[in-house]
């Protein structure tokens, strides 16, 4: 994709929406929920319609919009959903819109499931950062002296952290501290990290399949109408997941260099290097940190699916309301 086709979309991106005629809406960092009065798919659970807006999040603070990010995301969870079904049911139902994925209405399990590779991370809830203060046990997890920033851990592990209300930091914590705040039972909590850590060994094979490491992700579960837990939000994508470039990982770990970074990350170093790490308002993002950061996304969602990103640019909440509202089931 040419820089004036990125230039151009930078004034057109999806950074608000009103559909009162889809629901009821939630708006988190990324994504607007909106939760239709009496919509209900053939099984008879309720519906729900996930607007994935160009908003970018970190640092638990939203720092202003990527061209073509909501698309990307939107698109490669439904990828990733698709080809784990058989590893973890989710709640994906269909794709209506480049930006909107209809899914089946859950009630979300008060926690984050965190599964990490490596030893990195430069936000306060990072490993990286706890131990490079001298932490040596994370999350219940102990860990060994001698680790460097960006080194692989013996074996992943699963790093739960709170679900902290919108402009709040969550906070990791053991299974133990986890259950402690009595907003998860035991039973939903072991049946989400076991469905975590088997999807996070199928990202990753596939992912090294396609010459990316899958450094770190985020997962989100939920309940259905008759008590299942299933995988919600979204999976693999570069807004839950770190990815570096696998072909020149060892070399640049060596040299002492940050991985090449297919996520985020991008946009997180930039803040950093800033001296930001998420207090108080954040600096504006650079016209030219956002076409960056849009061309990662696009790069990892060609990668991971093999296909070339195919952006769309109609005005997006005109071709939304189309799209959506023009189902005729929507009430």
């Amino acid at each position: 994709m040419d820089d004036a086709l990125l230039g151009a979309a930078l004034t057109r991106t999806l950074e608000r929406t009103d559909f009162d005629a889809l629901g009821a809406k939630y708006e988190g960092k990324v994504r607007d929920n909106y939760t239709p009065t009496s919509s209900r798919v053939g099984n008879g659970e309720a519906r729900r319609f996930i607007v994935v807006t160009d908003r970018i999040s970190a640092f638990d603070r939203v720092l202003g919009t990527i061209p073509f990010k909501g698309q990307v995301l939107t698109q490669l969870a439904a990828w990733w959903f698709e080809r784990t079904r058989d590893v973890a049911p989710n709640h994906m139902i269909g794709l209506p819109d480049p930006n909107v994925l209809e899914c089946i209405e859950c009630t979300p399990v008060m926690c984050e499931f965190v599964v990490r590779a490596y030893v990195t991370g430069s936000t306060s809830t990072s490993i990286w950062t706890h131990y490079e203060h001298g932490a040596r046990v994370f999350c219940g997890h102990p860990l060994p002296d001698g680790l460097h920033k960006n080194q692989k851990l013996p074996a992943p592990i699963l790093t739960p952290a709170t679900k902290a209300p919108k402009g709040e930091h969550d906070v990791s914590g053991s299974r133990e501290e986890i259950l402690a705040t009595g907003k998860v039972t035991a039973e939903d909590f072991d049946a989400a990290a076991a469905m975590a850590m088997k999807l996070f060994d199928a990202g990753a094979r596939i992912c090294a399949e396609r010459g990316l490491i899958l450094v770190d992700t985020k997962y989100e579960f939920g309940k259905t109408h008759d008590g299942r837990v299933i995988v919600i939000d979204e999976i693999h994508t570069p807004d839950s997941s770190r990815f570096w470039e696998a072909s020149t990982y060892a070399e640049r770990f060596a040299r002492g260099e940050d991985p090449e970074p297919l996520d985020k990350d991008f946009v997180r170093r930039h803040y950093t290097k800033l001296g930001y790490r998420g207090d108080g308002d954040p600096p504006p993002l650079p016209d030219s940190v956002r076409i960056g950061a849009a061309r990662r996304y696009i790069e990892a969602y060609e990668r991971i699916t093999g296909s070339a990103f195919a952006a769309n640019s109609e005005e997006p909440r005109r071709r939304i309301a189309n799209n959506v509202l023009g189902l005729g089931s929507v009430e």
